[in-house]
């Protein structure tokens, strides 16, 4: 009974967001919420806004985005800061339409998707709330009842622009309904509804022989022009075209450059006066925001084309590329997994990580940068630390490639080979490496690769193999050094005690014969060297340890293992070293003694409590790391 409870708590409130008032009731409310009267840029800007904007490294993140695209930030940056604000703002941006361009499966989908979505919550919102007259095809802004004659004393007093004119739908209502006395036309709240065809609409092309213009400006009501006589008449009309229902709101013109000319010619007059023509009637105000998308190709082919430049002078165009950070990458592969119904199925760590690392580098461009690959590029791109490599370099590396991220392997192929892996039959954990076959896989069933991209593709496969062995030795490593927390943290004092003396020139005590000895050189430099410390550079790596230790004893602190991660890294791979031949055995052991069972059981429990493997990626780990360690 619960379930009916809350259905009859949702009916109450979708009743409470019908109202129904008068003109003169409704200058009431715009009087004290001028918002209600904005225009559909305005509107999108401002539900985009009230979703939360902040500032993070220079960039702003819109916190509309966050949940649906990942590791766009900078495209979407742009997408609002060059289009939707200033069109906001009434500036010359809002009469283009917005072509979102970019490779299949980018993304393009996904952001139109989610600003009619997002337009359909947001006029349910008091924020968003807004009102049409009552009867308008159009769902008209009342304020067009306001003669042109009286708009500039009308926006001094309320503070409201109006721009556009009624449609003929509503003209001959006020004239015969209401005697042409605007004071008693009836006002309602408009809720914005994709499904009910309210001030959102979407256009797909179709066979251009067949397809009618009357799926975008509306048709003649056959079935009454014989009560009303002419094809002029507006009751002998149909305003049930895409350009008519989705006036307050936007339109989605799927594929536009698939369209037929005689399509994109309405958009023409819409896009620059607000307007378009329809049946024997004068052109008829619209007021949408026009979002298109299309592929490079589609593009290319299109501005190549001399009979379309009126239009492409009235298009923005908005370069949506692939993601081109593999942290990102996982959340999208995390998010499309989530929506099946395969939460019984384990997926280990880091294997939807060596997913994203194959595809991330498909996309990347060669760096004339020297001493930067692919690899070194897609970890800077994530916000890794490269050595002899800044943060800063990024945006040198970005314009180097203005058009990277614009091909490569797209999302859609990946989860397609993870859905492959995780469907087969007694699965119940996944990890990288079937991944990995799983593409490999799919690169031989694929007909349309050219031999010369199969390898290429092969390529980054190996590439990111190779990255899924560091990282399932380090996972192994932390697992084992846990076990030797002692040993660890002997080796993390001894270290701190000889690089103090090194940076204060004094001596240091051996630790049983307490003689006073130099600096342990080789021991420093067997510790910094697992980071990849250079000679050159030890020093300031030092000095920038041991200041760390005198800020944590200011401030009454403990400056422990786990206090500087980099150290922290060396020594537990220093330590990992020391035991490689320990490890080899514990792992590929077949007939382990009572001492290596109780390190492998304190290794697996480490891993599934802290780690989030299970027992069968555990062990498979352990095993796969051993055969690594032996070779």
């Amino acid at each position: 009974m619960e379930i009916l409870q809350k259905l009859d708590e949702y009916q109450k409130r979708e009743n409470l967001l019908k109202w129904e008032g008068s003109f003169r009731e409704y200058l009431e409310i715009v009087a004290k919420n001028p918002l209600v009267a904005q225009l559909a840029h305005a509107r999108v800007y401002q539900m985009i806004k009230y979703c939360g904007i902040t500032e993070e490294n220079d960039r702003k993140k819109y916190g509309f985005f966050d949940k649906e695209i990942f590791g766009l930030e900078k495209t979407i940056e742009r997408l609002v800061e060059e289009y939707f604000h200033p069109a906001a703002r009434r500036l010359d941006v809002r009469k283009r339409i917005l072509l979102l361009m970019g490779p299949v499966s980018g993304g393009k989908s996904t952001i139109v998707a989610m600003l009619k979505k997002g337009l359909e919550q947001f006029s349910k919102l008091d924020e968003g709330a807004l009102y049409g007259i009552k009867g308008c095809p159009m769902h008209e802004e009342p304020l067009h009842l306001i003669p042109k004659e009286m708009r500039e004393e009308f926006e001094k007093e309320y503070g409201v622009y109006i721009e556009g004119e009624l449609c003929p739908s509503c003209k001959m209502m006020i004239q015969e309904k209401y005697d042409n006395d605007v004071s008693k036309v009836i006002v309602e709240r408009v809720i914005l509804s994709e499904e009910d065809r309210v001030g959102i609409g979407t256009f797909t092309p179709s066979d251009p022989k067949s397809q009618d213009i009357a799926e975008l400006t509306g048709s003649i009501d056959f079935s009454t022009i014989t009560e009303y006589g002419a094809e002029s008449d507006p009751r002998a009309y149909r305003f049930d075209g895409e350009l008519n229902i989705a006036n307050r709101g936007c339109l989605e013109m799927q594929e536009m450059l698939k369209c037929d000319e005689k399509f994109l010619y309405n958009l023409l007059s819409l896009s620059q006066e607000g307007n378009f023509k329809a049946g024997r009637f004068a052109l008829i105000s619209a007021d949408e925001v026009i979002i298109a998308h299309t592929n490079e190709s589609e593009y290319k082919s299109f501005i190549a084309n001399k009979k379309n430049e009126a239009l492409q002078s009235r298009i923005i165009v908005m370069p949506i590329p692939y993601n081109l950070k593999v942290s990102q990458e996982v959340k999208i592969y995390e998010k499309l997994i989530a929506q099946s119904d395969m939460q019984d199925i384990h997926i280990a760590p880091h294997a939807l990580k060596t997913g994203a690392i194959f595809s991330v580098l498909s996309r990347l461009k060669e760096s004339k940068k020297q001493g930067i690959d692919l690899l070194k590029k897609m970890k800077l791109y994530d916000g890794e630390d490269v050595e002899g490599f800044k943060q800063k370099d990024v945006n040198e590396l970005r314009t180097e490639s203005p058009d990277e991220g614009m091909s490569g392997v797209d999302p859609r192929y990946v989860i397609n080979r993870i859905s492959t892996a995780l469907i087969r039959s007694g699965t119940i954990c996944i990890n990288a490496l079937d991944i990995l076959r799983a593409l490999k896989d799919g690169l031989d069933q694929h007909p349309s690769i050219s031999k010369e991209e199969r390898e290429r593709l092969l390529n980054f496969i190996s590439e990111a193999r190779k990255e899924y062995d560091e990282i399932s030795k380090k996972e192994v490593q932390k697992a084992f050094v846990y076990s030797y927390e002692e040993s660890a943290k002997t080796i993390f004092n001894n270290y701190l005690d000889n690089i103090e003396a090194y940076c204060n020139g004094v001596k240091v005590k051996d630790p049983i014969t307490e003689e006073e000895m130099d600096p342990d050189e080789k021991l420093m430099r067997s510790i910094e060297e697992q980071i990849g410390i250079s000679e050159n550079s030890k020093k300031s790596f030092r000095e920038e340890v041991l200041i760390r230790l005198s800020s944590y004893s200011r401030q009454g602190k403990t400056f422990d293992y786990n206090s500087h991660e980099r150290l922290r890294e060396a020594i537990e791979r220093k330590l990992f070293s020391d035991l490689k031949d320990v490890v080899k055995i514990t792992t590929s052991s077949k007939t382990p003694d009572a001492e290596q069972l109780k390190r492998i059981n304190q290794v697996t429990a480490k891993l599934i409590d802290d780690h989030g493997y299970c027992p069968v990626c555990a062990n498979e780990l352990l095993k796969y790391v051993g055969s690594l360690l032996n070779r």
